[in-house]
């Protein structure tokens, strides 16, 4: 390969690898701090009532990640031998080095996904276990949107929750990506994201929101729920450590991005879309369609042969990646045209050697 690609750099492996914006560091700088362990930091009081009213809950917690903030969650909903319905591919469930389980005793029932992302209302139906000695108890329904990238249809999140309650179960939405969701729906029905926002989480009983991947904010998640959900949550916070001190710094970038930074996930989406269409004209690339930020590709025949070569070769041409044979590409505020169109070409010249 050539190396006249060299001088600019586009880090695609995930959102989280955002910066803050300049307006987003004057807000850090300028926010007023105490203790929020003594719950009287007015910058971390006043994020938990933006996203709480925003998403129509009655109260919020501000945590580090988003896994705290799923962890928390299943273990306010859940007690010891009880479990939670939840995907493979659910990040609760698989990327969470199995929280749930190791700290709290709750064992998860995870079911597939179909080829949408959601799972099955017969399956979720088929495994809500009798109350009988022999089975854990089934105590909540957990899924997630966006799921790979991928929009959980509306009327889906309303039947699924509807099952759910109709069960006794509560229901958690791991909402890491929300917003993207909200875009996404919004951009389809001619809405508002923050509307949309809201109708998604209208189905669930606790949401976590996580600041530090589309929305840009360097740290942070958010679990809104009931006043008593809430109070169990910020016990568990307390014995995984998660209590920060003067964290107002972190809230008043999460705060900062939920007034100016929900509208341009938009651009994002665009962008993925632009990487999508330059990247399936590529040989031997199969590339799934993307719906919010997320590309993802597939190798097949000569490419796939080629797939231990490529992440290393993009890195030496400033493209970061992740993947094998399966590629994950994410747009995010500080990835633009000139960087997906420097992405492709640095692709398009890897394949043509």
């Amino acid at each position: 390969m050539s190396t006249h690609h060299t001088a600019q750099r586009v880090d695609l492996r995930s959102d989280t690898v955002t910066q803050p914006t300049a307006a987003m560091r004057a807000a850090m700088a300028a926010a007023p701090l105490g203790d929020d362990v003594f719950a009287d930091d007015p910058s971390v009081n006043a994020l938990q009532t933006q996203i709480a009213s925003l998403l129509g809950f009655e109260a919020a917690l501000f945590l580090p990640t988003g896994t705290q903030s799923n962890l928390c969650a299943l273990l306010a909903h859940c007690q010891r031998g009880d479990e939670y319905i939840v995907g493979q591919m659910a990040h609760c469930y698989r990327w969470e080095g199995g929280g749930a389980a190791v700290f709290g005793s709750v064992q998860p029932q995870p079911l597939n996904h179909q080829s949408d992302g959601s799972l099955s209302l017969g399956e979720i139906a088929a495994a809500i276990k009798p109350d009988d000695a022999h089975f854990a108890r089934t105590r909540l329904l957990a899924l997630e949107n966006t799921l790979g990238g991928k929009l959980l249809p509306m009327d889906y999140l309303q039947q699924a929750t509807d099952l759910a309650r109709q069960h006794g179960l509560a229901r958690h939405l791991d909402g890491a990506r929300l917003f993207n969701a909200a875009v996404a729906q919004a951009a389809a029905l001619g809405t508002d994201p923050y509307l949309e926002a809201r109708r998604i989480t209208d189905c669930f009983d606790s949401v976590s929101v996580c600041f530090s991947k589309g929305l840009g904010a360097p740290v942070g998640s958010a679990l809104c729920g009931s006043r008593e959900l809430i109070a169990r949550a910020h016990r568990v916070r307390k014995m995984a450590g998660g209590g920060m001190r003067q964290s107002g710094g972190l809230a008043a970038a999460a705060s900062h991005a939920l007034a100016h930074q929900v509208q341009r996930l938009a651009d994002d989406h665009a962008l993925a879309q632009r990487l999508a269409a330059g990247l399936s004209r590529l040989p031997g690339l199969v590339v799934e369609p993307p719906q919010t930020n997320i590309v993802f590709v597939d190798l097949e025949g000569a490419a796939r042969a080629r797939a231990g070569d490529l992440i290393p070769a993009l890195a030496r041409h400033g493209v970061l990646a992740t993947g094998l044979y399966r590629l994950r590409f994410v747009t995010h505020l500080d990835v633009d045209a000139a960087g997906v169109d420097h992405a492709l070409a640095v692709m398009a010249e890897f394949f043509a050697h």
